[in-house]
């Protein structure tokens, strides 16, 4: 039996796929690390298979032609056969003495879910994440001790207010594996900014939580090359786009706030934020065609969902990102500058 699925999606990963392999490899043959390689034409494939050699029952590669983070993602979760499911990208790494103790807790709920079938398991588990600049030796931590009882089974009930700073993201998350499947989350390919899908289309399907106080997951942040780096999103501004829309239309909140008005909220707040990030870059633009981008989205949104449209528009963060005029557009910019200093989220 294998308790986690980890699945480490691979594109020309050969200068920092082994820190994150290595750093997986510490939970032992309790679980399964699949490596996806994304179609690399550098030695990723070299260095995966070397690793399935070594870690036949743990390692397993998976060779395929390029289609993007979601794509192998989307691969993983196919062949996945562990209990719960992490991605953990190649760039990325886990912290030992945590990852120590979410496997002695997984193994926990496991092995008394084995002897007692109605035994409640978490259909989540929640941990904190570090932005990690590590060349400079600067990190900040994601932590959501105010958000959530630690080290106790709850539901969706007993969740406290979440901060913008404190959001679901895929690095926080270990998801049961039935859970992401019976969610039908599919992400799309040649597209970055997946992740955010994957932290929000599955949580209706989520019964019950558990958080650990931990910072497990290192999110590296310094390569010019990244995803998140400021000139990239902007020349990928389609993607966002694509990536809002998808999550507009993903999930009917008005059908999760009947059962769980508090996910709603939360799940509401998360679209708010991630509109502020896609208003934020159109405004950056600000070329005639951004700007209709902007305003086509928002008619999107409007005509989909005309309560949610005023909620957001007007009462949300979003709305403060949608304000007239060049100085609106000044102002936008500038709260984005003092937030990013703030976070350092990229």
């Amino acid at each position: 039996m294998k308790y986690i699925t980890f699945v480490v999606p691979c594109y020309n990963s050969e200068d920092y796929m082994k820190r994150c392999i290595d750093s997986l490899l510490l939970a032992g043959s309790d679980v399964e690390i699949i490596i996806v390689n994304d179609g690399s034409k550098d030695k990723t494939r070299e260095i995966a298979e070397d690793y399935n050699v070594k870690y036949p029952d743990i390692i397993r590669v998976i060779n395929k032609e390029n289609g993007g983070h979601g794509s192998g993602v989307n691969v993983g979760l196919e062949q996945a056969t562990g209990i719960y499911f992490k991605v953990v990208d190649s760039d990325d790494w886990l912290d030992q003495q945590a990852l120590d103790q979410l496997m002695f807790k997984v193994r926990n709920f496991c092995q008394l879910k084995q002897k007692d079938n109605a035994f409640v398991i978490p259909d989540l588990f929640i941990c904190n994440y570090v932005y990690d600049h590590l060349h400079e030796e600067i990190r900040h931590d994601i932590s959501y001790k105010n958000a959530l009882d630690e080290e106790k089974l709850c539901t969706w009930q007993d969740i406290g207010f979440f901060k913008p700073s404190q959001y679901l993201l895929m690095h926080s998350q270990i998801f049961r594996t039935s859970v992401l499947r019976e969610s039908g989350v599919k992400l799309p390919e040649h597209t970055f900014y997946v992740d955010n899908i994957f932290a929000y289309q599955p949580l209706p399907y989520v019964k019950y939580l558990y958080y650990m106080n931990i910072d497990l997951y290192h999110y590296f942040i310094g390569r010019d090359d990244q995803s998140v780096n400021e000139d990239i999103m902007l020349k990928r501004i389609d993607q966002q786009i694509r990536v809002t829309e998808q999550m507009l239309t993903c999930v009917n909140l008005q059908v999760v706030k009947k059962k769980e008005p508090k996910l709603a909220s939360y799940m509401c707040r998360y679209l708010s934020i991630i509109m502020s990030i896609t208003n934020i870059l159109l405004l950056m633009i600000n070329s005639e065609e951004s700007m209709l981008q902007k305003n086509k989205l928002w008619s999107q949104l409007k005509a989909l969902d005309k309560g949610l449209y005023l909620k957001l528009k007007y009462t949300s963060m979003s709305g403060l990102t949608n304000m007239p005029g060049a100085i609106g557009r000044k102002l936008t910019i500038s709260g984005y500058r003092v937030a990013q200093k703030l976070y350092k989220f990229n």
